[in-house]
């Protein structure tokens, strides 16, 4: 196959979206829209976030070290998008959604997202010299799944049609299928 040479860009790498949920200091429930997220493992499975700008969700996760990530499924697509378009400190969006509390640790979590984590910081990298970007390693508190992602209810293509997440590829919104291509290690 020919190989062309390209400027970076992330046209083809797929990122999740997460709402990331802080609460204002007035207890108001704030969500962003995020995607530079991945995980890692460090004495257990930890959720990996990068905010690199100013954002009220950056400062509200340095002022309290604490977060939800939450799955964006399609049908919270809509909210998620209006969160993720307008800045939290000139935009109310604690209405956008109905939020619950979570049940390990004080962040909001949007009722309708089928996966959340509740995440407390741990590790704080700085990727630039004035601090404006910055790489949160965290571990995960508590997850708060809808009771039909149990492993024990349904085939996993199933329960990932039910949860229906929405990826991010050249600035456009994609469902994930659900259509198996084999298990890891199937392909030797």
């Amino acid at each position: 196959m020919p190989k062309i040479s390209m400027p970076a860009g992330n046209a083809f790498c797929p990122q999740c979206l997460y709402l990331y949920g802080t609460y204002k200091e007035n207890r108001e429930p704030n969500y962003g829209l995020f995607t530079w997220a991945t995980y890692c493992w460090d004495e257990g499975l930890r959720f990996i976030a990068c905010i690199g700008e100013d954002k009220l969700t950056r400062d509200r996760i340095r002022a309290t070290g604490v977060f939800s990530a939450s799955v964006v499924g399609e049908a919270l697509l809509p909210a998620a998008d209006f969160c993720g378009n307008r800045p939290g400190y000139t935009f109310d969006k604690s209405g956008r959604m109905e939020s619950v509390c979570g049940s390990v640790l004080e962040v909001p979590v949007p009722a309708e997202s089928p996966y959340s984590f509740e995440l407390s910081v741990d590790k704080i990298l700085s990727l630039d010299d004035r601090k404006e970007s910055e790489i949160y390693v965290c571990k995960i508190c508590n997850v708060l799944a809808d009771e039909r992602l149990g492993e024990e209810n349904g085939s996993f293509e199933e329960r990932l049609r039910f949860a229906s997440p929405v990826v991010s590829l050249s600035h456009q919104y994609f469902s994930v299928s659900d259509k198996p291509l084999g298990h890891w290690g199937e392909w030797k």
